[in-house]
This record gives C-alpha cells, sequence and structure tokens, in this order.
C-alpha cells in the first residue's frame, strides 16, 4: 500500500464523512452519564448512523487478517482500556473516563473520530489526563504543513505528553484514511523531528494519541476477545481522535462538529476550520 493523495472531489466527500463522525459524537454527548451501559450507546451509535446519517458502521464486522470480526458499531474504552473496547452490558459508574470512537462510511468515503467523555464528577488525576491528552493531540496537529514530516508531529505529541509525566503508547497509531479505513502512512505519536513521511497535500491521516498516567505498557484485555486493549499496570488511558488534510498552506481539520470541544488556546484561531457542509 502506498499513500494516496485526494483531489478537490475526494476531500468533499471526506470532508461530509468526517462531520457527520463529529455530529454522531455531538448526539451521543448527554447520553454518557452514570448507569448508561456501553452497549446501549452501541445501539444509540447504531441507529442514528443508519437511520439518521444513512451511514454504514465502519467497524460492524471489521477484521484485518487473524482479527476476529469486531461485533459494534463503535469501540468504547473504560478507564485503563487503551482501545478498542467492545460494547457489553456493564453500567458506566460515577467516575469512569471513557472513549467513545466512532467510524463511518458515507458514500464510500470513512469519516473517524473519538472523544474523552467524563462520567460524573471524576478524579483531578483522571480529568488532567483527559485534557492533557486532548492538549497533545492539538499539538501534533498544529505540525501539519506541507514540507514537515510525520515525525515532526509524533515528537511534538511525545514531548509535551512526557513533560506532564505521562507515556506513550507505541504500539498503536493513527493512519491514513479515505475509501479505505485504514491507509498508509502510519501516524506515529512518538519520533523524532524531520524523519518519516514527507507532508503534502492532499494527504488525510488521523492523529490519535493514546496516552496513560503509568507506564507506556500494554496488554491483551481480560475479556481476551482478541480487541481489547488495558495498561498492563491498571492506570487510566485516555485518547483523542481527529483526521486531518494537509492542506496547500497547513490543515484543515475534517471532524470538528457544533458539539466539538473547544480548541485549546495555544492553537492559532485562523488554522484549524471548522469542516465544510
Amino acid at each position: 500500500m502506498s499513500i494516496t493523495y485526494k483531489n478537490a472531489a475526494e476531500i468533499e466527500g471526506l470532508r461530509v464523512a468526517g462531520r457527520l463522525a463529529g455530529e454522531l459524537l455531538d448526539y451521543l454527548t448527554p447520553f454518557v452519564k452514570p448507569g448508561v451501559t456501553t452497549n446501549e450507546i452501541n445501539q444509540l451509535t447504531h441507529d442514528y448512523m443508519v437511520n439518521v446519517q444513512h451511514t454504514i458502521p465502519a467497524t460492524l464486522g471489521y477484521g484485518p487478517p487473524s482479527y476476529p470480526p469486531y461485533p459494534k458499531s463503535l469501540c468504547t474504552s473504560v478507564n485503563h482500556q487503551v482501545c478498542h473496547g467492545i460494547p457489553n452490558d456493564k453500567p458506566l459508574k460515577k467516575g469512569d473516563i471513557v472513549n467513545l470512537d466512532v467510524t463511518g462510511i458515507k458514500d464510500g468515503w470513512h469519516g473517524d473520530s473519538s472523544r474523552m467523555f467524563l462520567v460524573g464528577d471524576v478524579s483531578i488525576a483522571a480529568k488532567r489526563l483527559c485534557q492533557v491528552t486532548y492538549d497533545a493531540m492539538w499539538k501534533g496537529i498544529m505540525q501539519v504543513k506541507p514540507g514537515a514530516h510525520l515525525g515532526d508531529v509524533g515528537h511534538a505529541i511525545q514531548t509535551f505528553a512526557e513533560r506532564q509525566g505521562y507515556s506513550i503508547v507505541r504500539e498503536f497509531c493513527g493512519h491514513g484514511i479515505g475509501a479505505k479505513f485504514h491507509e498508509d502512512p502510519q501516524v506515529m505519536h512518538y519520533g523524532r523531528p524531520g524523519t518519516m513521511e514527507e507532508l503534502k497535500p492532499g494527504m488525510v491521516f488521523t492523529i490519535e494519541p493514546m496516552i496513560n498516567i503509568g507506564k507506556r505498557d500494554i496488554k491483551d484485555g481480560p475479556e481476551k476477545d482478541g480487541w481489547s486493549i488495558v495498561t498492563r499496570d491498571h492506570s487510566l488511558s485516555a485518547q483523542w481522535e481527529h483526521m486531518v488534510l494537509v492542506t496547500e498552506t497547513g490543515y484543515e481539520v475534517l471532524t470538528l462538529s457544533a458539539g466539538s470541544p473547544p480548541i485549546p488556546d495555544f492553537v492559532p484561531k485562523t488554522a484549524a476550520t471548522p469542516a465544510k457542509t
């Protein structure tokens, strides 16, 4: 597989798919509260995608070689789950943090985004982890422009998170996206400036750092379902994800929506324009 550079029509398709992913997370936001199960969130997700947005849940039945087909319409990763948590019947409780990761297919184009949600009142440590991870994602996004390298993105994320005393999960990364769910390039959330692929206009990829309060080591979850990943030391983990287009002058975030969390103050206001309708 090689990197595909999207033309204007393809970019417009990805804008629509990206905006719908953001709007799906907007829709789910008020339902994330103590007592709800992640299976109930899955049903809400599936119904909204199919009946309202007329999108196809990309995760449902998805499975790379050696993986079992993923059985649900989103990933729900709670507390020390790092990624790919499968929705279940366990109610969320006050103090939990949960990542909702959604991907829809609209007219053949994928829109992929995730957010952290605080369930009721959470600890200061949990809240700080979620905020630092969000800021780290934006530190990476800010590096995106023609002529920069993916190593610049990873370095910005890694140095910011590690200065806060956190660790970066290295086994999972962002990815190119388009007509396929996962395309080249791989987008590492650590690295050295000036290394990895050079960024060129028309590239579209996700930036989705997974950051742990404790050590970076991970393992398969106790469910042994072939998907769920947890921190080895049982420490909290957080993740945020946006889809980003490399433009002629910088970047455009394709998964922003009306209910997206505020863009951090350190991001230049002219840089991150909401996805166009």
